[in-house]
């Protein structure tokens, strides 16, 4: 009765019942591929609940102290009060290691959903108008979710993670003109700072999630304002969206997808090891253990940096040092060419229409080639970041094996691009001609109060 009455006062106020109905009867298409979002979204939200836990455990500060934690290897080590804290967490705090693990995967998970849901996106042309914000938002929070990712495991100060943050440093400090400002605006002062730490802790908490809480708000409320594109097909067309209610049957898939995705990254947190920084020691100015990695999504930067041969502009009284071309330059006109990307297309295609139906990527063999030769790059680049393991397992020469990179770099993407335009445009010479919508039979109720089958009546 109670429930009734408040439900009833909400609704007299803000016409609660309408909105919920219209809500609740959202129609949401069955393709499989269109849950990839609510994989990133899921991930995202199990991301925070351990990130909460925990930070009531985590020290952001550089101050030096001396362990005498569960760690008997590392008792009496000087080390810095985040990396001493991490230990903590990790083997004397309750669900403490399990939850670190948790929070790493999730982020793994989140970026990894991210960039397999834009290349849905991307290959299916649901980029195009009226979508080219929810683009220009799905690759702004792919970025920040990358630059979280790298503040996350740079904070327990180990030495895996300082290795990160001086390559960082000496990116930022390749910027022509205000390099050696901005490094200083970010660190604190020359590497190794003592506010790095703090810093990248706020970024970490509160900047950038919250900046990508309220971008996955905003693309929410796009997708419900524009409504989801879906394949050609039967019954479908450019002004409707055929598929499940968001009552109930949505709801039931996507709740459980959401179970699915807490119950899978948990096992992994709880079975899987990731990022052991007890085996990595503090982190030490002078020292750069071998065999570096960062986690995958970074793994592309760390390969253009590793390939690139030793270049440097001098001119005018300036510099423009090595780690800018790979750093900086490369990684700019990647995302510049991305973001770009909807207004480029619609203007050589001359194509300014809307488009909620999406195509098939051998329908558009140029776009498919070329993102596939996109593909081929990063992953080129990806596999360079692990030169020295390669060379180091194969008993290869480590030269041999950068210059075999460099090679691949050049030949390779016009290679992959010119196969999958080959292959496209023959799937869609064979392929079979979409299919007709059938027609839809009528029933008509006679005066006698019978029903008689009427003729068919065209799509």
């Amino acid at each position: 009765m109670i429930t009734r009455r408040i439900a009833r006062w909400i609704d007299d106020r803000v016409g609660a019942a309408s909105l919920a109905k219209k809500a609740l009867d959202k129609v949401f298409p069955d393709h499989w591929s269109f849950m990839l979002g609510e994989l990133a979204l899921y991930s995202f939200v199990l991301l925070i609940l351990p990130g909460v836990y925990l930070t009531f455990f985590f020290v952001p500060s550089s101050r030096e102290v001396v362990y005498h934690g569960s760690y008997a290897p590392l008792r009496g080590v000087h080390m810095s009060e985040a990396y001493r804290s991490t230990l903590q967490i990790s083997f004397d705090v309750r669900a403490g290691l399990v939850m670190r693990q948790i929070h790493h995967w999730a982020a793994l998970v989140f970026v990894g959903a991210s960039v397999a849901h834009l290349m849905r996106i991307f290959f299916t042309g649901a980029f195009r108008r009226p979508r080219e914000a929810n683009w220009i938002i799905g690759l702004t929070m792919l970025l920040l979710a990358m630059a979280n990712g790298f503040t996350g495991y740079s904070l327990p100060d180990d030495l895996l993670s300082g290795t990160g943050l001086r390559i960082a440093y000496s990116i930022v400090l390749s910027i022509p003109l205000v390099g050696e400002r901005l490094a200083f605006l970010i660190f604190g002062g020359e590497f190794p700072t003592k506010d790095i730490i703090s810093r990248l802790f706020v970024i970490h908490i509160l900047i950038v999630p919250v900046a990508i809480g309220i971008l996955i708000s905003v693309h929410l409320a796009l997708v419900a304002r524009q409504k989801h594109t879906q394949f050609a097909g039967p019954g479908r067309t450019e002004h409707n969206v055929v598929g499940s209610k968001l009552w109930p049957t949505f709801t039931a898939k996507t709740i459980g997808l959401m179970f699915f995705v807490f119950a899978a990254l948990s096992a992994l947190g709880g079975l899987v090891q990731v990022n052991p920084v007890w085996l990595y020691g503090p982190f030490v100015p002078a020292a750069v253990s071998a065999g570096s990695q960062p986690d995958w999504y970074l793994g592309w930067l760390e390969g253009a940096l590793r390939v690139m041969p030793p270049w440097e502009i001098r001119a005018f009284g300036f510099e423009i040092p090595n780690p800018f071309y790979p750093g900086v330059l490369l990684p700019g006109l990647f995302f510049g060419v991305l973001y770009l990307w909807p207004f480029l297309e619609a203007r050589f295609t001359k194509d300014h229409e809307e488009h909620h139906l999406v195509e098939r990527p051998r329908d558009r063999p140029l776009r498919t080639a070329l993102g596939m030769a996109g593909l081929t790059l990063v992953a080129i680049f990806f596999f360079a970041g692990g030169n020295d393991i390669i060379a180091s397992q194969f008993n290869l020469s480590i030269n041999g094996v950068t210059w075999a990179f460099r090679v691949l770099l050049i030949v390779a993407p016009p290679v992959v691009g010119l196969l999958t335009y080959r292959i496209c445009k023959e799937l869609t010479a064979r392929g079979v001609p979409p299919e007709t919508p059938p027609a839809f039979e009528e029933i008509v109720r006679t005066p006698s109060g019978g029903f008689v089958e009427a003729e068919p009546t065209p799509h």
